[in-house]
C-alpha cells in the first residue's frame, strides 16, 4: 500500500453537499453523540493527524477513511477559527442528548412558576454555552459583554416564560402546553444576538475559494446569526410543538385515566375492593 496523496480535500465534508443524502451523513458525522467519548489524547492525536496533513506530512499508514475519523473528531471538539477546545457541552456532538434532556424537562415540568423558572434558565444558560463555543469569527469577546449578554438573554428568556404562563392560566389546558415552545422561541431571538454581538459589530471573516481571508463582513454575519435564530426555531417545532398535542389527545383516553378510588381508602385499599369486586362477579 502506498503513502497517502495529499489531494484529499479536508476543509470541505466528506459527502457531497449537493444532495440530501450527502447533507444528512455529513450532519449525522458532525452530531454524533459518540464524539463526547473521545479522551483527551485521542483529540489531540486526532488533531496533529488533520493539522500535518494540511502542512503536506502523512502520518505513516495512514488510510483515507482514518484521515477523515481524524478530521470530523477534530472539527467535534476545537474551534475552527481560533483552534481553542470548546466545552464539553458546547459542542455540535452534545445537542442531541442535551436537548433531549432539558426539552422533556420543560414540557413535563410546565405548570408551576418555580421549575419554569429553573429550566427556561438552564435551557438559555446551555444555548449561551452552545452560542459563544461556536461563534463565528476569532474577535475576542471581553468577559464583561460576556457577561451582559448572558444576564440579558437568561432574563428575557425566564421573563416571556412567566408573562406567557400567566396570560395562558384561563385559557384550554393545550395551549399552556406551548408555553415552552413559544419562550423558547422568543429567547432565541435574544439570546442568539446578545451572544453573538460581536460579530455584528465587527464582522465575520469571509475567504475566497482557497481559504485566503479576504476581510470581515456585518453583513454575512447579519445574515447568518438571523438564519440561525430561524433553524433554531425551526428546530424546535418537532420536538416541542407537536408532543403537546400527542399528549393533551392521550391524557383524554381512559387507560391514561386513574380510576376513582372510594372516599377515606388508600390505593391498596382501592386495588384489592377492585380485585374482590371481580372475583364476586365470576360465576
Amino acid at each position: 500500500m502506498g503513502e497517502l496523496p495529499l489531494d484529499i480535500n479536508i476543509q470541505e465534508p466528506r459527502w457531497d453537499q449537493s444532495t440530501f443524502l450527502g447533507r444528512a451523513r455529513h450532519f449525522f458525522t458532525v452530531t454524533d453523540p459518540r464524539n463526547l467519548l473521545l479522551s483527551g489524547a485521542q483529540l489531540e492525536a486526532s488533531r496533529n493527524i488533520v493539522q500535518n496533513y494540511r502542512a503536506g506530512v502523512v502520518t505513516p499508514g495512514l488510510t483515507e477513511d482514518q484521515l477523515w475519523r481524524a478530521k470530523y473528531a477534530y472539527d467535534s471538539a476545537f474551534h475552527p477559527d481560533t483552534g481553542e477546545k470548546m466545552v464539553l457541552i458546547g459542542r455540535m456532538s452534545a445537542q442531541v442528548p442535551m436537548n433531549m434532556t432539558i426539552t422533556g424537562c420543560m414540557l413535563t415540568f410546565y405548570r408551576k412558576t418555580p421549575t419554569v423558572v429553573f429550566w427556561q434558565w438552564v435551557n438559555q444558560s446551555f444555548n449561551a454555552v452552545v452560542n459563544y463555543s461556536n461563534r463565528s469569527g476569532d474577535a475576542p469577546i471581553s468577559v464583561g459583554q460576556l457577561g451582559t449578554a448572558y444576564v440579558s438573554a437568561t432574563t428575557g428568556a425566564v421573563v416571556t416564560a412567566l408573562g406567557l404562563k400567566s396570560l395562558t392560566k384561563h385559557l384550554p389546558a393545550l395551549v399552556g402546553r406551548f408555553v415552552p415552545f413559544a419562550a423558547v422561541a422568543a429567547a432565541n431571538c435574544i439570546n442568539t444576538p446578545l451572544m453573538r454581538q460581536r460579530e455584528l459589530q465587527v464582522g465575520i471573516p469571509v475567504t475566497d475559494e482557497d481559504s485566503q481571508r479576504l476581510g470581515h463582513s456585518v453583513a454575512a454575519a447579519k445574515q447568518g446569526i438571523f438564519q440561525v435564530v430561524i433553524s433554531r426555531i425551526c428546530m424546535a417545532i418537532p420536538a416541542m410543538a407537536i408532543p403537546p398535542v400527542i399528549m393533551d389527545t392521550l391524557e383524554k383516553k381512559d387507560f391514561l385515566k386513574r380510576p376513582p378510588a372510594h372516599p377515606g381508602m388508600d390505593c391498596r385499599s382501592h386495588t384489592e375492593h377492585h380485585i374482590h369486586a371481580v372475583a364476586y362477579r365470576q360465576p
